[in-house]
């Protein structure tokens, strides 16, 4: 019997294992039986006595209640303003800062590098006003110590505005505290040159470089209290020592260094006070009394000298006592740019100087040349100007002294640079005192002598000392730059061209031996090139030695291409004879050697060798065609360049050559007959050239003849062959005649043709003819010489009969593959005559 529904719902019913719990609408719910009460109960701790106040009851404390710990520690504060608020305390207790002086300046001085520049400011007037002046008395050194650890901190700063403001911290201690200048000389110097020379001033940045050299303003004043007690110290140590029987070596360091002291602080005033800028300044005795006083306290060392041994003396001694004459009259004629010498003194110092570079001293006291050169240095940069104060007579004795001095010193010397300087400013002055155009006889001479040395000292020199060849070079290029046409000294400089030879390259029985020119850096290179222009005229000797240069494989690419650039600015200035610079040009083509592609010139020049002389055949061709006249210019150089290919030389020079002669006449309506007849028998030559030298790959369809590498060097004929018909029937005989052994032609390259068997000169001939075939409108002019053709076919036919026992089987193969080939073309030309035949009747 089947169960009713109402029935089983009550079964179900009764399975349920979750009660569900009726809740009335409205009411909260309670809380779950597993919920965690966190509620948390606390009760008052009370404390007795728990008041600030109370605590700092007998502290200095500031307007705001914060003792001078609290203060210190709001320095670190990550807010400005509240960093700013330590002055108040020392204002209102002074004696905290004396009580905790160390503590406050170590913590202050952090500030210094602070990014805010109100902070910074506020340490300023802080230091300036309250810490410093309170500070005076204390232990120097240790506050000193402090301070500038975090001065030299501040200058290194990545913020330049920090870096600055540092400078201005350092002219507040050296204020109040001179010693420490003296104490961090070297450190401090070293980060005023690093300042100013990384050109980190605008023009409204005046002010901010003048805070920075405004620590010397302290510097000048002890400076100018130090020099009387120097020159007094001096004084009194001079005839302690003048009695001595011998000059001990530590007497000599005394005076020695007292004499370098006095050296600086006069160099300080002198020249400081005269390149400085008006709003720049130092506080330098610039008025006339300070200049009196400075100069009353240097006569009295002017009066000791010269200083001299008292007795007999060794040899040592006397170069002791020419050092320290030297120095000091280095002081004398560094005070003269300053304030006229008095008369009295200026002789004897001039006599010295005269002796000194004429070596009339080293004779007898030096105890070497090398000794000689390095003391006498300082004295050299004050020749230019003395020889503007003194007579004609004192003028010619001191040139005189300079110029033996030059001349003997040696090349590779400090002494030679120095001398070298000297020259430069004595022929080009600022002052305009002495021009190279001059009338002075006595001065000429000497100008004429300096300049003499100049390709000397170049050769002398050699690669050993570059920097000295530069000043060396920039000294002719300025001589060539100023010389007034029809002046001596420009006669002078072009007769320097013929010593100049040996730099570059010197030829001898056919042998090339380069000058220091090729091992010499580029950049002097270059300036060597420049130098060339301004020659009045190129001589022949010389341009053949640029041409040696040109030629030499170690050249870099670059400066090849400056010769030609400066020697053709030569050229149009009228430097150049027309003849010389279109032999230097063919010459440059002729006779380049073009390197295999692994050579060491295409890592130089970043392509091949081939492509490199491609691009001078270019610019040689550029050349040519701004001399003038193109008719002319070919007429000049029609003969050379025909008898330089008749030379047998390399494909690729012949190549350029034959370029040459058709970027000037590309219609041949200005070569000789003589010359097409040339032509006539170095062509064939040339492209069996070409077909023996290429391989196969390079021989493309007639769609890309004009890609190919052989159509770089086939062009010049195919040009020619267009408008001589004459030349290419000259050509295709030379080559019947070659196939029968013959005659060969005069085009020998780089492979033998006399010596080709008889089965690689029929291959080459009919690769030429298929070269030829490649392009259209030879093809086409081919067609009336088909008797040519047939005539090598004949002669290809009657060297298989009567050569035929003398052949192998490969020679045979390929004697008839070619001729397989050229009979083929054979056909195509008669296909080609009986087309153009079809057209004719059919137009007509």
């Amino acid at each position: 019997m089947v169960q009713h529904k109402a029935q089983l719902k009550k079964q179900q019913k009764r399975g349920v294992d979750f009660k569900k719990i009726k809740r009335k609408i409205g009411r909260k719910l309670p809380p779950p039986k597993n919920t965690t009460n966190t509620e948390v109960k606390s009760k008052a701790i009370i404390l007795p006595e728990q008041s600030l106040v109370s605590e700092k009851a007998g502290l200095a404390v500031s307007k705001k209640g914060l003792t001078l710990k609290e203060l210190l520690q709001q320095t670190s504060h990550h807010n400005a303003k509240v960093r700013r608020g330590i002055r108040d305390i020392f204002l209102k207790h002074p004696t905290e800062l004396k009580m905790h002086r160390l503590s406050v300046i170590e913590k202050l001085r952090e500030r210094m590098s602070d990014e805010d520049k109100l902070v910074r400011e506020t340490l300023y007037q802080l230091l300036k006003a309250v810490i410093f002046p309170g500070c005076k008395e204390d232990n120097q050194g240790t506050f000193i110590s402090l301070m500038m650890a975090y001065v030299f901190n501040a200058m290194t700063h990545l913020t330049i505005d920090v870096r600055l403001m540092a400078f201005k911290f350092f002219d507040l201690v050296v204020q109040h505290y001179p010693m420490s200048f003296s104490m961090y000389a070297e450190k401090i110097i070293q980060h005023y040159k690093e300042i100013l020379q990384k050109n980190q001033f605008n023009l409204h940045d005046k002010g901010k470089l003048k805070s920075v050299l405004a620590g010397f303003s302290v510097t000048a004043k002890e400076l100018k209290d130090l020099l009387p007690i120097l020159v007094g110290g001096l004084q009194d140590f001079i005839p302690s020592v003048q009695t001595m029987p011998i000059l001990e070596p530590q007497s000599f360091d005394c005076v020695l260094s007292i004499l370098k002291s006095i050296d600086l602080v006069v160099k300080f005033f002198v020249y400081g006070n005269s390149k400085s800028g008006q709003q720049l300044k130092v506080s330098q005795p610039s008025d006339r009394r300070d200049q009196d006083v400075l100069q009353k306290l240097l006569k009295k060392l002017f009066d000791v000298f010269p200083l001299n041994p008292p007795h007999q003396s060794s040899e040592k001694d006397d170069n002791r006592y020419f050092v320290l004459n030297v120095l000091v009259s280095e002081i004398f004629f560094c005070s003269s740019d300053w304030s006229a010498p008095p008369s009295a003194f200026l002789e004897k110092f001039l006599v010295f100087i005269v002796d000194a570079l004429s070596e009339k001293v080293c004779s007898t006291v030096l105890s070497g040349k090398a000794f000689f050169q390095k003391h006498s240095l300082p004295l050299i940069p004050f020749i230019p100007k003395l020889i503007m104060q003194v007579d004609d007579t004192w003028k010619s004795h001191i040139l005189q002294a300079f110029t033996e001095g030059f001349k003997k010193c040696d090349p590779e010397s400090s002494m030679k640079l120095v001398c070298l300087s000297a020259v430069e400013e004595m022929l080009f002055p600022k002052d305009g005192w002495l021009s190279p155009s001059t009338s002075d006889s006595g001065i000429i001479d000497f100008q004429i002598t300096w300049i003499r040395e100049i390709p000397l000292l170049l050769i002398l020199l050699g690669d050993k000392n570059p920097s000295l060849s530069k000043a060396v070079l920039r000294l002719q290029l300025q001589l060539g730059q100023c010389a007034i046409m029809n002046s001596p000294l420009l006669q002078e400089l072009d007769s320097m061209q013929y010593s100049l030879r040996e730099f570059y390259s010197t030829c001898h029985d056919g042998n090339i031996s380069y000058g220091p020119f090729m091992k010499l850096a580029r950049d002097i290179q270059e300036l060597s090139v420049c130098c060339l222009y301004y020659f009045s005229f190129l001589d022949p000797s010389l341009l053949q030695s640029l041409a040696a240069c040109c030629l030499c494989q170690d050249l870099e690419p670059f400066l090849l291409f400056r010769f030609l650039e400066v020697l053709n600015s030569a050229y149009k200035a009228g430097h150049i004879q027309v003849v010389d610079y279109i032999s230097f040009l063919i010459t440059l083509l002729a006779r380049y050697e073009v390197c295999p592609e692994s050579s060491s010139v295409m890592e130089k020049c970043g392509k091949s060798s081939s492509g490199l002389f491609r691009s001078i055949t270019s610019a040689v061709c550029s050349c040519l065609s701004q001399i003038g006249d193109d008719h002319l210019v070919f007429k000049m150089l029609e003969g050379a360049v025909i008898d330089q290919i008749s030379n047998k030389l390399p494909l690729e020079n012949t190549c350029s050559l034959l370029r040459t002669i058709i970027a000037l006449d590309s219609k041949l309506t200005k070569i000789s007959e003589q010359s097409v007849s040339k032509l006539g028998n170095v062509i064939p030559g040339y492209l069996i050239e070409i077909v023996s030298s290429l391989g196969a790959e390079d021989r493309g369809s007639s769609k890309t003849i004009r890609t190919s590498r052989s159509s770089y060097y086939v062009w010049p004929c195919f040009i020619w062959f267009y408008r001589s018909e004459k030349l290419l029937n000259d050509v295709l005989n030379v080559m019947t005649s070659f196939i029968s052994g013959n005659d060969s032609p005069t085009f020998d390259g780089q492979n033998g043709h006399a010596m080709m068997d008889l089965s690689s000169r029929i291959t080459a001939v009919v690769r030429v003819l298929l070269l030829m075939q490649e392009d259209v409108r030879i093809w086409q002019i081919l067609s009336c010489y088909k008797q040519e053709i047939d005539s090598l076919l004949q002669n290809i036919l009657r060297v298989m009969s009567h050569e035929g026992s003398n052949l192998n089987i490969e020679e045979k193969h390929k004697i008839q593959c070619a001729y397989d080939r050229l009979k083929n073309i054979t056909g195509m030309l008669v296909n080609l005559e009986d087309e153009e035949l079809f057209l004719y009747e059919t137009c007509y």
